[in-house]
């Protein structure tokens, strides 16, 4: 049976979590080149600080013989590589998060992989650190990974740095070698942007200069990397920003209550205070601060509260409440900075889901300014955006959000894009400034509309969306579809790949950037095709998903139909009318679809046309009948 804990053990308990509440929290983490020794260092400070229990450490004992790289010695680096493929490698590549404490400070530290290819998990690492500790092996000085990471951690806003130069050991505990690689750093990183930059020589593997001064080094007078962690301050003090709250839940449990649920992101707000409604600018006085534990007078950046307004205003999730003397700026274009973390390219053009605090849009990336070369800073032009590459870029969204720039406001200068179909993080983006540009041009109200349009030509406007590989009939099978609806007295017109690229494409190459642009500006013609009441039909090779729903959801509900010319790639190539397949299995043609450009098949058609099986004609009967109602599709009247 369990004994009771005496009082005096809980009073001594409850002390102890007391202490630990009133600690600050110092979130860090660790980067630099493979085998620079990041995961030794957390260990040793992990088991420096006391932070490994007897049955952890005797596991790691017996891990060290299997895995470790120190010989005899325990291998320390063995507490953040995880993953079983880590051990075997001796390399990091997920992200380790550990927690460790001392009398002064608590302490979160990620340990980020050093291979350029994941480059996306350091940036992840890097996004909720307030400093980073940038190991460097002392035997080999700067490198390229030096370089890039310093780069992504200043891009990401850690203003506070630490140069471990570790190893020291290796080189004899030379002070001349401490100092080259201390000025070589502070030349680059000169504008960068740091507040601090501390210089520790250090030695992981065997604890010099980690926790306390090593004797070693006579010569350094700085402080231990334990103790400097200790001490620097970091706090850009979010409480002294303007208020900003995203509100995450309408909280409405019964009709007697509505209130707006959220984590403060910046500033204090206080019971009696106006706030403004960022995106409609309406504003209303606090008349509570809700919380499980009861009201509070004011509540500071951090805090989890439920606010509650004098007046009813129209609220919702994504709204950002804010000061009414500094509120955030409301645009729908704004100019970034963007971490590409995919292995799928970014295409310009294309349309993702943008998250920012609780705001979910749809945008795109309507320019990519250049890509920056992490290594040399260069600006390189670019047409898309690869795996772990850094750009410039101009983002336009579906609607107005407000918005901080991230130097400003980490919290609302930040967002992430989220792939359409696969709900995948595809990059991290920090805003740099909105684009005022296009605030003088507004929609002019017109009289006659597209209902009017439509009315006149006694039909509904709809966009007939025909997709297939090359050589698989589209343009043949819409073109005798048009002929038909003529005869029918209906109102068409007819938009096919290659005559578009005579005129309105003519710039457009055939890169997937270029895809992805060249349906974009077809379906915007479309889209006012379908205003004037016209029925469009679209012949297109349109390869890609994203692009297609695109293109269906600029039209209104019903108006949109995909059909899909289903002939094998065999057949089409066997057809070659215009001898591409030909060039393109010669390496005469690049990016051609089906060969060396891939297809995306659609997932679920209007229609699906299988010229193997039926003739054009057919083909196109069934068409017009889906269009007219008469079979295929009862719902779809003209």
């Amino acid at each position: 049976m369990n004994s009771v804990p005496a009082s005096k053990d809980i009073a001594q308990f409850l002390d102890y979590i007391g202490e630990q509440e009133k600690k600050s929290l110092l979130r860090f983490l660790t980067c630099g080149s493979v085998d620079d020794g990041k995961s030794t260092l957390i260990g040793r400070l992990l088991f420096e600080t006391k932070m490994i229990f007897d049955d952890h450490f005797s596991a790691l004992e017996k891990d060290s013989r299997r895995h470790g790289t120190t010989g005899e010695e325990v291998d320390l680096a063995l507490l953040l590589d995880g993953l079983e493929a880590e051990r075997e490698q001796g390399i990091t590549i997920d992200v380790a998060y550990r927690f460790f404490t001392t009398d002064k400070r608590k302490f979160i530290v990620a340990d980020t992989p050093g291979h350029e290819q994941y480059t996306r998990n350091m940036a992840t690492g890097a996004s909720t650190s307030d400093l980073a500790v940038l190991l460097v092996d002392a035997r080999h000085g700067i490198v390229t990974q030096t370089r890039r990471h310093a780069f992504i951690v200043s891009l990401l806003g850690i203003r506070h740095v630490v140069l471990a130069v570790n190893k020291i050991d290796l080189v004899d505990f030379s002070q001349d070698r401490f100092n080259e690689i201390r000025n070589q750093f502070q030349s680059f990183a000169k504008d960068f942007g740091f507040r601090t930059v501390q210089a520790i020589p250090l030695s992981a593997r065997f604890g010099h200069n980690v926790s306390e001064p090593s004797p070693k080094t006579p010569w350094y007078n700085g402080p231990s990397l334990l103790q400097h962690l200790e001490t620097v301050d970091t706090s850009d003090d979010l409480t002294k920003l303007p208020f900003r709250m995203s509100v995450q839940w309408v909280n409405r449990p019964d009709l007697n209550f509505r209130g707006f649920s959220g984590t403060i992101a910046s500033g204090t707000i206080r019971a009696g205070e106006t706030v403004v409604v960022a995106k409609s600018g309406k504003t209303s006085k606090l008349a509570r601060i809700v919380t499980y534990d009861g009201d509070l007078a004011e509540a500071t950046a951090g805090d989890a509260v439920t606010l509650t307004l004098a007046d009813e205003i129209d609220i919702s999730r994504g709204d950002v409440l804010a000061s009414v003397d500094a509120r955030p700026e409301v645009t729908d274009q704004f100019a970034a900075n963007l971490v590409w973390m995919h292995e799928d390219a970014l295409l310009p053009g294309r349309a993702y889901l943008l998250k920012c605090g609780t705001k979910s849009v749809s945008a795109t990336v309507s320019e990519l300014k250049y890509k920056i070369d992490i290594n040399s800073f260069e600006h390189l032009a670019a047409k898309e955006l690869k795996l772990n590459e850094v750009a410039v870029v101009n983002v336009a969204l579906a609607e107005p959000i407000a918005i901080d720039p991230y130097a400003e406001n980490r919290e609302t200068g930040a967002f992430i894009l989220i792939d359409r179909f696969s709900n995948a993080t595809v990059a991290a983006g920090m805003i740099t400034h909105s684009l005022r540009r296009a605030t003088n041009v507004h929609w002019q109200a017109i009289d006659i509309t597209r209902e009017a349009h439509a009315s006149l030509k006694g039909q509904h406007p709809k966009v007939a969306w025909f997709t297939g590989l090359s050589g698989s009939g589209k343009s043949t099978i819409a073109n005798i579809v048009e002929k038909k609806l003529h005869t029918l007295g209906r109102h068409t017109f007819l938009l096919d790949g290659d005559n578009i690229r005579h005129g309105l494409n003519k710039d457009l190459g055939f890169t997937d950037a270029d895809r992805v642009e060249n349906i974009r500006r077809v379906g915007e013609v479309a889209k006012l095709m379908t205003d004037a009441g016209l029925i469009v039909l679209v012949s297109f090779i349109s390869p890609f998903r994203a692009e297609r729903q695109m293109a269906r959801e600029l039209m209104g509900p019903g108006e949109f139909i995909e059909i899909f010319v289903d002939t094998p790639l065999a057949h089409c190539e066997a057809r070659d009318v215009k001898g591409l397949y030909a060039k393109a299995r010669a390496g005469k043609l690049k990016h051609f679809t089906g060969i060396d450009s891939p297809y995306e098949v659609p997932e679920a058609p209007e229609l699906r046309l299988d010229t193997t099986t039926e003739t054009s004609e057919e083909s196109a009967d069934r068409v017009v009948r889906l269009l007219l109602g008469l079979g295929d599709g009862e719902d779809w009247v003209i």
